[in-house]
C-alpha cells in the first residue's frame, strides 16, 4: 500500500470517495465518521461541508433500497454522470483500452495495485489514489479532469440531485472553478448500444475516423513528480 506523505488531503480525498460509493449497508454504517472526517482539514468552505454532511445524514437515514436504488439510477444509467472519467472522453471505443492501462500504470508506480473488480477511472478509485500524494501533485491530478468534472456536476445539477455537492467539493479541493457548462445530448439506450458502422468510426462516442483528429488521453509525463500525470 502507499506511504501517505505529508502536506496531503488524505482524510477529505478518502471520505469523498466512500460517499461516491455504492451506497451498502457497509458504507452506510461508515457515514456518521466520514461526516465528522470531512470537516477535520478544513479543506472545504462551510457552505459545502454543510451540503456534504446534508447528503450524509440522508443516505444514512433514508430507506436503504431507495438509496441503493437512486444510485444506481444516477451513476449507472446513462454517460453524463457516469463515475467511470474515460466514458466521457473516449466513451466505448478502442481508445479507452489503452487510455485504462496507462492510468492503471501510474497507480501501479506508486505501489497501488487495483483487484480485478475496479476500472483505474472510476472516480472513487481516482480519489483514493488521489489521497496518498501530496496536496500539490493531488491538486494537478485531479485538475487535469476538471472539464470531466464540470461536465458531470452539470448534469448532476441539471437534475437537482445531491451528489452534485460531492463533484463539487472535488473540484473546490483541487483549486478549480465549479461552473455549469453546455450538456451534450445524451443518445437513447438503444442508440448508445448501438455497433458502429466497420471502419467508419463514430465521433460522438469517442471513436474517430482515420482521417479525423484523434481524441486524447491521459498520459505520464516522465519527467513529472512521482505519482502524477500531465
Amino acid at each position: 500500500m502507499f506511504t501517505t506523505p505529508p502536506d496531503c488531503l488524505r482524510i477529505t480525498l478518502r471520505a469523498l470517495a466512500h460517499v461516491l460509493a455504492y451506497p451498502d449497508a457497509r458504507v452506510r454504517a461508515l457515514l456518521p465518521q466520514l461526516s465528522a472526517a470531512l470537516a477535520t482539514e478544513q479543506a472545504l468552505r462551510p457552505a459545502r461541508l454543510a451540503e456534504l454532511q446534508a447528503l450524509c445524514r440522508q443516505l444514512a437515514q433514508g430507506d436503504p433500497m431507495e438509496m441503493e436504488a437512486r444510485y444506481v439510477e444516477t451513476f449507472d444509467r446513462g454517460r453524463a454522470t457516469s463515475l467511470h472519467l474515460f466514458e466521457h472522453v473516449h466513451g466505448d471505443s478502442r481508445d479507452r483500452g489503452p487510455a485504462l492501462v496507462d492510468l492503471a500504470q501510474t497507480y501501479e508506480r506508486a505501489g497501488l495495485h487495483l483487484s480485478a473488480q475496479e476500472l483505474p477511472d472510476h472516480l472513487p478509485v481516482v480519489l483514493e489514489f488521489a489521497s496518498t500524494q501530496p496536496a500539490a501533485v493531488a491538486r494537478s491530478f485531479l485538475g487535469e479532469m476538471a472539464h470531466i468534472l464540470n461536465a458531470v456536476f452539470s448534469a448532476l445539477l441539471a437534475r437537482g440531485n445531491p451528489y452534485a455537492s460531492v463533484i463539487a467539493a472535488i473540484l473546490e479541493v483541487a483549486g478549480q472553478q465549479v461552473q455549469s457548462v453546455p450538456l451534450a445530448p445524451e443518445p437513447g439506450i438503444d442508440e448508445s448500444w448501438d455497433e458502429p458502422a466497420a471502419f467508419e468510426g463514430c465521433s460522438q462516442r469517442g471513436q474517430a475516423r482515420p482521417d479525423q483528429p484523434q481524441p486524447l488521453h491521459f498520459v505520464r509525463n516522465p519527467r513529472a513528480p512521482q505519482g502524477a500525470s500531465v
